[in-house]
Parts: C-alpha cells; structure tokens; sequence
C-alpha cells in the first residue's frame, strides 16, 4: 500500500512540475508574441499575403533593398500549379482508376492487376496454394502489390514536398533597364533585367499605392481599399480589420515615406502584368483604443520597414496590390 502511495505522489509532483514548466513557457512567449502582433500591425498584419500569378510558390529575387529571403505565404488563394487568372482551379482528376487518380487508384490498379494474374494461373482473383501455378502466382501478386505500394508512396512524397525556390527568374530580360529615382519619397530602383519592361510611371504607381493603401487601411475604408487591390487581398485586410473591431482596437499606419525601392522581377501572364517590388519604408505604427484613443500598442515614433509588394495590371487596366511579402 505505501509502494501505491509513494508512486501516486511521484506521479502528481511530476504533473505539478510539468504544468509548472509549461506556465513559464507561456509567460515567456506571451509578450514575445504580443510584440510581434504589435511591431506588424500596419497592413496586411505582418504576414505574407496574395498571389503572384505562376510565381506564388516561387520566392522573388534578392534586391540591394531586401537582400535576404521572403517568407512563404501564409494566406493565398493559388493552389500550386495554378496562376492568379484561376487562383482555386485544382489540377483535373480522372476517375479511380484513371489518370491521377491518387494513392487509391493506383492501389486499386495494382490489386486488380495482380488479381487478373492469379486468374490467369488458376488461382481465381486471390487464389490458394494448391499447386505450383498458384504458388508462382501469388508470389508475382505480392511483388506486383509492393510495386505499386512503393510506385504510389514515392508519388505521394513528391506531391507533398515543400516547392523548390526560385531566384533567377527575372535574368531573363532583353537588357538591363535603366535605373530611375522618382522624386516622390526616393524610389530608387537599381537596373534589373525583366520580361516586362517598367516606366517611370509605373514606379510612380507603386509608390502611389503604397502610402494610399496603408491611409484607406488606417481609415477602415474598404470602399478605397477595393479601388487599390485585388479582391484577394482585400479579403484579407477586411478579416484583419473585423478582428481589430473585434478587440476594440483601431491600427493607424501614417507618416508613410518610401525610402529605398528595388525592381524584383516583371512579368506577363495572358492578359495580365506583375511587378515584384522590395520596398523599405518609414512609418508611424500604433494602435490605439477605438473608443478613448489610448495607445494599445506599437509607438508614436517613426519606424521602419522592409516589405516584397507585387503588384498586378489587367490589360487597359491600373496596378493593384496584389501581394504583400515579409523579409528574412
């Protein structure tokens, strides 16, 4: 009875130490957390968000303004394999035992393939060990049946392996395009090759959206927001702003001045044009009470940033966001 007791006080001071350890793991990685929700609170929340077209699952070139790497998506619309004109289209399947069939199809082939020889060597579809045919075609059943097992699993890892970057795409050009410094904020843009050729005017454009989109943010106004992105994206800032409302809280990103800008990558797709901007910039980032005003989080000081933009133009058509990318 004492050996019951002594294991039963084991075990609980074992469960209190355990939720002890686990208490201090949540202390510690709660303001951690609670300050990166605060640092990433202008648009798009700090995450990486949209499509670029055939190019999701590829990360943008390196620029002088962003030399490092871009993060994955966390929120897109693309299915890989798929472009931005057909952001839900998954790649067509046939039927079970047709092409693309799956994990299951190529079972239910190599079961029915292997069920066929036994019949051929009298067994019936899963046949007995009555003579030597039967033995020989069980025997070739089960190599068949590990054939395809492995043929389907080796099939299943690639399909699920994480996509391969990409960071030669935009030296594909005709020529280096000539370096422009707009005089709105400094939008330094070094020369790059690219597919697409990019004007002054279009620097202007991006440099236009990047103040405008965070201002329609700051101010709530999904109306603007509408003229400034794609549907995509403003799907993704109406969610981030019912979660703010939500928490009472309201984000404000101002005093926003572009300081340094690097062309990616430009690209067609059908009727459509991309451009892949690294954009570094400073801004006011606080959030603050909706009802009294009083500072939740971020600060009153300027900051800065460092963000990958794509933006996205449908033939006779403007530039909209289309994707927002944060750097490593």
């Amino acid at each position: 009875m004492a050996g019951i007791w002594e294991t039963h006080m084991n075990f609980s001071q074992r469960s209190r130490s355990f939720v002890k350890t686990i208490a201090v793991v949540l202390a510690l990685a709660l303001p951690t957390a609670l300050a990166i929700s605060s640092a990433d609170a202008r648009v798009g929340g700090g995450f990486s968000s949209g499509s670029r077209g055939s190019r999701t699952y590829s990360a943008p070139p390196s620029t002088t303004t962003a030399p490092g790497s871009t993060s994955q998506f966390n929120r897109t619309y693309t299915q890989p394999g798929a472009g931005m004109n057909s952001p839900t289209t998954a790649p067509a399947r046939g039927g079970l035992f047709g092409r693309g069939g799956g994990f299951l199809g190529g079972l239910a082939a190599g079961f029915l393939g292997a069920g066929l020889l036994g019949m051929l060597f009298g067994g019936g579809l899963f046949g007995g060990l009555g003579g030597l045919s039967s033995i020989l075609g069980l025997i070739l059943q089960i190599l068949l049946v590990v054939f395809v097992v492995r043929l389907a699993m080796s099939w299943w890892q690639r399909r699920n392996a994480p996509p391969q970057h990409a960071y030669a795409g935009a030296n594909v050009g005709p020529g280096p395009q000539p370096s422009y410094r707009s005089g709105l904020g400094g939008f330094g843009f070094g020369a790059n090759n690219a597919p697409l050729e990019i004007q002054p005017a279009d620097y202007e454009a991006f440099e236009r959206l990047l103040g405008e989109t965070q201002t329609a943010w700051s101010n709530e106004d999904v109306a603007k927001l509408h003229t400034l992105a794609t549907p995509e994206m403003v799907s993704y800032f109406e969610k981030d702003l019912a979660e703010n409302r939500a928490r009472n809280v309201v984000n404000k990103a101002t005093n926003v001045k572009l300081l340094q800008g690097d062309l990616a990558e430009a690209w067609r797709e059908g009727e459509t044009d991309y451009a892949t901007v690294a954009m570094r910039f400073a801004l006011t980032d606080k959030t603050v009470d909706r009802n009294t005003g009083a500072l939740v989080a971020g600060s009153e000081q300027p900051s800065e940033a460092t963000e990958v933009w794509t933006f996205a133009r449908r033939t006779g058509g403007g530039w909209e966001l289309s994707a927002i990318q944060q750097t490593n």
